[in-house]
């Protein structure tokens, strides 16, 4: 049975894991595709005109699918690294009546997950975390993303949240145990083909690939207490695919008990936990390339911020048009540091506006934000 062989069964398993979790948090993905629409909207209230999406680490498709049902006028591109998963794109397009709107490219190396063809919105799925140099994949997204474009990233949030701590087997406490060994299994990237260590601050990578941050935005996915079949078998492939990954890391009475959560024919097993709730999270950071002219000049990494002003200013680069997004987040950044009696970066910032800005108007010396 050779490698390729291999993988399609993986992704037999795999595909249908991601579609029954995707089913579950439908919800949640449809307020993200609602979000997106929004902020591509332009100032005349209508919707800024997307012609062509890239979906990349598309595995089966559902995103892909529910951004070409967003953006009806749209040809959608699914980017994967598995013909398995590109496989079950296709099928599930065509089985949806959009298979004329939804095209495949395979991709094996960071470097080949741009296209030829520049995008209007790019969705990058958290499997990026698979490949073992992001700066450069995300650099290479980054270029084909046309002026006014949007990225969105899927990144991380809160993990599921199921078992209660006692779950009347084996030491309570499972559930923060298997976070921590699968957290440990995720340092595991050095063994990735051409791994280079990187701290993974979406909205500071996304700035060091020269686009504009336009905002973060979190939605939750609760599944209340009695949970149905589908949400069972859900929770039960994520445990199994947990005992396969980590399983060797735990302590034996905990790789016991996740044996038993695991069995079908049991009465302790998942299956059978029908009183269980479960609730997770998903953040999205998105950035911008802006008009000619307003993408990042110099990396943002060598502008050494503290972290409080930084995030401020870059929450503040979603106000206004965006013509003027980077001068607010330095306008911005620089009051912040006055206020704090922090050191200004030399020569790396301009001098503020006489005008206010959308913070107020400008502190003189000695002044703070809110005296009056």
């Amino acid at each position: 049975m050779n490698a390729h062989h291999d993988q399609d069964i993986e992704w037999d398993v795999l595909g249908v894991h991601q579609e029954r979790e995707a089913g579950l948090q439908a919800p949640a993905l449809a307020q993200t595709m609602d979000w997106l629409r929004d902020l591509l909207r332009t100032n005349g209230g209508g919707c800024t005109p997307v012609h062509r999406v890239l979906d990349i680490g598309s595995g089966p498709g559902v995103v892909t699918c529910l951004l070409a049902h967003t953006f009806p006028d749209a040809e959608v591109v699914a980017v994967d690294q598995s013909p398995g998963a590109l496989e079950r794109v296709r099928s599930r397009a065509v089985a949806q009546g959009i298979g004329g709107r939804v095209v495949t490219r395979l991709r094996k190396s960071p470097g080949e997950f741009g296209s030829p063809d520049s995008a209007d919105l790019i969705w990058i799925r958290n499997g990026f975390h698979r490949i073992g140099d992001q700066e450069a994949a995300l650099r290479s997204v980054a270029g084909c993303l046309r002026p006014g474009g949007l990225v969105a990233v899927a990144g991380s949030g809160l993990p599921p949240r199921f078992l209660p701590r006692d779950i009347g087997m084996g030491r309570p406490g499972l559930q923060a145990r298997l976070d921590a060994a699968e957290e440990a299994f995720g340092d595991m990237r050095d063994q990735l083909p051409g791994s280079v260590r990187t701290v993974e601050d979406w909205p500071a990578m996304l700035a060091r690939a020269g686009l504009i941050p336009s905002g973060t935005r979190s939605f939750f996915t609760d599944l209340p207490s009695p949970l149905g079949m589908s949400a069972c078998e859900h929770l039960q492939m994520h445990l199994s695919r947990l005992h396969d990954q980590i399983g060797d890391r735990l302590e034996p009475e905990d790789r016991t008990t996740l044996e038993c959560l695991t069995d079908s024919d049991t009465c302790t097993g998942i299956l059978g936990r029908v009183a269980l709730r479960s609730s997770s999270s998903k953040s999205f950071p998105t950035t911008r390339n802006g008009p000619a002219g307003t993408r990042l000049s110099r990396p943002a990494s060598r502008i050494r911020y503290p972290a409080p002003c930084s995030s401020v200013a870059a929450l503040l680069c979603g106000l206004g048009p965006p013509d003027s997004v980077v001068v607010k987040a330095k306008q911005a950044d620089v009051l912040l540091r006055r206020c704090a009696g922090l050191p200004q970066p030399v020569q790396e910032l301009p001098a503020l506006c006489d005008e206010p800005t959308c913070l107020g108007s400008r502190p003189g010396p000695g002044e703070q934000f809110g005296r009056q």
